[in-house]
């Protein structure tokens, strides 16, 4: 035999032995399965239904949060001015009081004018020493009114800033009912009314910053994803972080090329219910309770984290709806039967 087609044969049983002992390995589980295991297929509607919806479900989402936003500080505001103007009738009274008893003197006594002080003085010196009396009896009158006359300007500006207050309130718990109804009717096509949700999930994630008015600040894909080679905002890399400080360590993906919906912007992430990656089949025992905890736990903590909506297993949260039935297709990937979907503001 050619010494050429030895060394190939050769080379060929070597290839092939390596391919078995990999296989063994990845068998044995001594080899972590990354990347490889196949994601959910980026065509299939698993991020809340068609574009359309996810449009939708996005402007619910958004305006219910930029209003609970807007009357949480609403009612700081009322909170303050209340503290406000509890001390200005406080010093109301007070200075009423002071008045009062000027009032009363003066009822007594009768009015002391500048004549009737200049005239009971019995030499010059005692006239210089009224004359000064009368100069600050008239500063100390004239202060006392005008400090009470601010008073009461000031308490009826707080009064009215706060009736302005009360009616933002209202404003924006409109705005909430609106966007409820919204959210209800773009789910009205995969949803069949709410549902039970799922327990477990503590509420203790670190939160994410926040503009000073309340509401997430703009962010776009600009860090690495540590589960793919792309990139996700600072806002899911945040969420991620404190999901695997909860435990939750299990395989994730979160950027995905292709299609509309918020994996490609970097403000989604899909949390297999199995250890190793997304299986066809949907989860059951330990990986359903698994993906029942994560889902609770996201649910549990999406004020202080920014997360937008949260489906799993035939179920999808929003902020202004709960827990509402969810119909995604029928497959385990569509039906989010075999891992969880969270998506970011």
């Amino acid at each position: 035999m050619p010494r050429t087609r030895l060394i190939r044969r050769r080379a060929r049983r070597s290839l092939l032995a390596l391919l078995a002992a990999a296989t063994l390995l990845l068998g044995a589980g001594l080899v972590p399965a990354g990347p490889a295991a196949a994601a959910p297929n980026p065509t299939a509607p698993n991020e809340g239904g068609t574009k359309q919806l996810r449009q939708a479900l996005e402007a619910a989402a958004k305006g219910h949060i930029q209003a609970k936003a807007r009357l949480e500080n609403s009612k700081r505001r009322q909170v303050a001015l209340t503290g406000q103007l509890k001390q200005l009738e406080l010093r109301l009274a007070g200075l009423n009081s002071q008045v009062g008893q000027v009032a009363a003197q003066s009822y007594r006594v009768g009015r002391l004018t500048p004549v009737t002080m200049l005239l009971a003085s019995s030499d010059p010196g005692s006239f210089l020493k009224r004359a000064a009396e009368l100069d600050v009896m008239a500063q100390r009158d004239s202060k006392r009114l005008r400090d009470l006359a601010e008073a009461k300007a000031a308490a009826a500006e707080a009064k009215a800033a706060i009736d302005a207050e009360v009616r933002e309130q209202q404003k924006q718990l409109l705005v909430l009912a609106k966007k409820k109804r919204d959210a209800e009717i773009a789910l009205a096509k995969v949803s069949s009314g709410a549902s039970g949700g799922f327990s477990g999930g503590s509420s203790s994630a670190k939160p994410a910053p926040r503009n000073p008015d309340g509401s997430w600040p703009s962010e776009s894909c600009s860090v690495n994803d540590p589960t793919t080679s792309g990139c996700i905002t600072p806002r899911t890399l945040h969420m991620l972080q404190q999901a695997q400080a909860a435990g939750y360590k299990r395989y994730v993906s979160c950027y995905r090329s292709g299609g509309d919906g918020e994996h490609p912007k970097g403000r989604a992430c899909d949390f297999s219910a199995a250890t190793n990656g997304f299986e066809d089949v949907s989860a059951t025992g330990g990986d359903k309770a698994y993906g029942d905890s994560l889902a609770s736990w996201a649910k549990n903590n999406a004020s202080r984290l920014g997360i937008m909506y949260v489906i799993w297993y035939r179920q999808i949260w929003l902020p202004n709806t709960g827990w509402r039935a969810y119909s995604g297709g029928g497959s385990p990937a569509a039906d989010h039967t075999n891992h969880v979907h969270i998506s970011m503001y």
